[in-house]
């Protein structure tokens, strides 16, 4: 399977909108858009990098 950096992006960042539309529902939306999202951001940035490293060194022979 070949895999594109949309491909992999896209579902990531459904996760982080559906993630962010629920909890607007329990939280206030300045707390969320303000605190919660960037944060959801930046681990969402630092997993992909390190699974992206993770499969490189499984992939390799």
């Amino acid at each position: 399977m070949e895999l594109d950096f949309v491909r992999s992006v896209a579902p990531l960042a459904v996760i982080v909108a559906v993630a962010t539309v629920a909890l607007t529902a329990v939280m206030a939306p300045s707390t969320v858009f303000m605190m919660v999202l960037p944060s959801m951001i930046a681990f969402s940035v630092v997993a992909y990098f390190f699974g992206m490293k993770h499969g490189e060194f499984r992939g390799s022979p």
